[in-house]
């Protein structure tokens, strides 16, 4: 199998293409016009040159520039073998999609900062695993953990409110979930990371994460939202923006629940942060997260081209070379008198 760094420099092969048929065309021209010369004055102008080598000196010539544009191009041919070694944590993003996310309180909304924050996140991640969980009256394993952080970031931006039938927000679910994601034995190098307005309906959420926390999984606490809160916008079936009511017809205003979150974030052995219409919130956590001790995840072997264009450029130099010192004259030419002896 062959692949090229630079495939655009092998289109000068159609450049020597063109040149050589021109000369051929050049050729058939020359040979048309010594067809028709006397013989005597042939012999006298070429009694010093060497035909043949004069063509193989074009040969060479020739040869040696398909060998250095194929050189030129960067081929790579075949596979090498080499350990990889990738040190990490696992980490694991729960984030809440019910409807209360939608508030705008946070600009654009809740949930799109969120997703923002997170995806800033996974770009500066290096050799961990990431996961990602979504929550709201129920939650569901979204994405498993992985090292492949374009992945992540295709199914974190299709995260939406409308994700989990059931609504309400139910943190104990989610952390349960989130501490079924780590599949590794190791009582190290997990982190969760909650992030969520704080509307926990269910409750036992510190319960739960101050147990994560004796088996070493570290819980961090994001909250999305103001004090002040928000409405809630819906959209109905026919596309009317409208604000969520309670069943006796009273708006309902989102507040985050900061208090509930710090103690959680406490129980878990992490931090808390908010993230508000202020850039980069992410970086507490980011800043907490490098400071652990990482492992190593995995150690694996890969393929890749081999550059092979050493081999082709220095053959390619030989055969130029050749080219240009081969001698096509001929230093002891024998007098007729000298053949009839």
């Amino acid at each position: 199998m062959i692949d090229f760094r630079f495939p655009i420099v092998l289109s000068f092969y159609a450049f020597l293409a063109l040149v050589w048929v021109l000369w051929i065309f050049r050729k058939q021209y020359n040979d048309l016009i010594w067809n028709e010369t006397e013989p005597l004055l042939k012999e006298n102008l070429f009694r010093r040159l060497d035909l043949n080598r004069w063509a193989w000196k074009h040969r060479l010539t020739f040869s040696g520039l398909i060998l250095l544009i194929f050189a030129a191009s960067g081929p790579q041919i075949g596979t090498r073998v080499a350990p990889v070694e990738r040190k990490g944590i696992d980490l694991v993003f729960a984030i809440d999609v019910s409807e209360s996310m939608n508030a705008q309180d946070v600009k654009p909304s809740r949930l799109e900062k969120a997703k923002f924050e997170i995806s800033q996140m996974i770009d500066q991640l290096q050799g961990d695993r990431v996961g990602l969980i979504v929550f709201a009256g129920s939650s569901h394993l979204y994405l498993p953990l992985t090292s492949d952080y374009e992945a992540a970031q295709l199914f974190l931006d299709a995260i939406e409110t409308k994700m989990i039938p059931s609504q309400g927000t139910d943190l104990s679910s989610a952390l349960r979930t989130a501490i079924s994601a780590f599949h590794e034995e190791n009582e190290k190098y997990k982190v969760m990371v909650l992030v969520t307005d704080g509307e926990d309906h269910e409750g036992a959420a510190v319960e739960l994460v101050a147990k994560a926390s004796e088996s070493g999984i570290i819980a961090h606490a994001v909250g999305v939202g103001t004090l002040k809160g928000s409405l809630i916008p819906i959209n109905d079936k026919t596309g009317n923006s409208s604000y969520k009511r309670d069943k006796k017809g009273i708006l309902i205003t989102s507040k985050l629940n900061e208090a509930m979150l710090t103690e959680l974030a406490d129980a878990g052995g992490g931090i808390y942060t908010r993230f508000n219409n202020r850039q980069a919130n992410y970086r507490e956590i980011m800043q907490a997260i490098d400071s652990m001790e990482k492992r190593s995840i995995q150690t694996h072997i890969y393929s890749e081209f081999e550059d092979r264009y050493q081999s082709f450029a220095m053959v390619s130099l030989l055969l130029l070379i050749a080219g240009m010192v081969l001698p096509t004259r001929i230093t002891q030419i024998e007098s007729k008198d000298d053949s009839f002896e």
